[in-house]
């Protein structure tokens, strides 16, 4: 047993690494027409600590709060100027209805502060109607927020942790009305890669037809990969598909973050021949006065000596480095690296490497 495991071992060894780069067709790709929905809704939080709107600055919550009332058969329009409650925030309900929800099913809800609130903590939301994009009210909100925050606040000074005019209800909202989708009727469907890549989509058609029979899948464009599914079971195929796997491929992309000094780098990167040398002229000053005090039972006085340090640093040791052609990700960064280069300055680098022309990337500056 001891020596099959050896061979086991050495034989996962030995395999190419693109076994291990594959993934599943479901990890990259969409079926067309199953997605999300976005939700939208206006609504009440009542409830609140003393941390709610100020009507009198609020107008939309004052108007709000009346038409509740009125609804409920509470009649506040004579005593509309004395209504000066401070717990109820006029909020904006939002969520995502999945795919294939089917009524009475529950979905998470956010909730967001729409006046001049500080604090929805406590607070809970008022039977709120979300709509879709065609108006229709697609589902029904309401329960206790939790927003996760800390507020303390005394006189002089105040710690807030977190956004606490923000909250959401886990599983806060009913779904009313489904959107109709019958997948098990569509003979033609597309997939739709989260990536468009050309390649990608030629052998995510090319795994399809090898594991299914040919003529099923053809790749229209970089994006989509069109199947035929005619006569065949929908639901069985599909399963089937995207539980194949391919190994997708990538553009040659660098992407440089000049705010937060962040680098990603893909790793079909290549560089050409260059020469690269980094230094800079370093120039500190430093001060450290000294105090000069006279001797004892002498008639001097006390004084401030100054003393003035200079250093130059022009960066002498640094020397001319060589990155041969067509060199790998790693090996560009081991090669940066040993220059003793950090991210600030390996962002200046790049740029200037591919205003060389010798960086063979799209090099994208956010």
């Amino acid at each position: 047993m001891h020596v099959r495991s050896l061979l086991l071992a050495a034989a996962l060894f030995l395999l190419p690494a693109t076994v291990f780069a594959q993934v599943r067709i479901k990890d990259i790709a969409d079926v067309e027409g199953i997605r999300e929905n976005q939700l939208v809704g206006y609504g009440l939080v009542v409830g609140l600590n003393g941390t709610g709107d100020r009507l009198d600055n609020a107008v939309f919550t004052r108007q709000s709060l009346i038409g509740m009332l009125e609804r409920l058969g509470v009649n506040t329009r004579d005593q509309e100027s004395k209504l000066q409650t401070k717990n109820v925030a006029a909020v904006m309900v939002t969520a995502n209805l999945p795919a294939f929800a089917r009524g009475g099913s529950r979905i998470d809800v956010n909730v967001s502060a729409l006046g001049d609130a500080k604090d929805l903590t406590g607070g809970t939301l008022l039977v709120t109607p979300l709509l879709g994009a065609d108006g229709e009210v697609y589902s029904v909100a309401q329960g206790a927020l939790a927003t996760g925050a800390i507020s303390a606040r005394g006189a002089a000074s105040s710690v807030t942790r977190n956004v606490p005019t923000s909250a959401r209800i886990a599983n806060g909202a009913t779904v009313e009305k489904e959107v109709p989708f019958q997948l098990g009727s569509k003979a033609q469907l597309r997939l739709g890669l989260r990536n468009p890549d050309l390649t990608t989509a030629r052998r995510m058609a090319s795994v399809i037809n090898a594991a299914l029979g040919g003529g099923i899948a053809s790749a229209r464009d970089p994006r989509t990969v069109a199947l035929d599914l005619s006569g065949r079971d929908i639901i069985d195929t599909l399963g089937r598909i995207e539980d194949l796997r391919v190994e997708p491929d990538s553009p040659a992309v660098v992407v440089i973050d000049e705010a937060s000094g962040i680098i990603v780098m893909g790793a079909n990167v290549r560089v050409s021949t260059v020469a690269i040398a980094q230094g800079n002229l370093t120039i500190r000053v430093t001060e450290t006065p000294q105090v000069s005090q006279p001797a004892p039972l002498s008639n001097g006085t006390t004084t401030t000596v100054p003393r003035t340090n200079v250093q130059v640093d022009d960066s002498s040791d640094k020397r001319l480095g060589i990155i041969k052609g067509s060199v790998t990700l790693r090996d560009l960064v081991a090669s940066l690296n040993s220059l003793g280069i950090g991210p600030r300055d390996m962002i200046s680098i790049l740029q200037s490497i591919k205003a060389a022309g010798a960086l063979q990337a799209d090099l994208q500056v956010r």
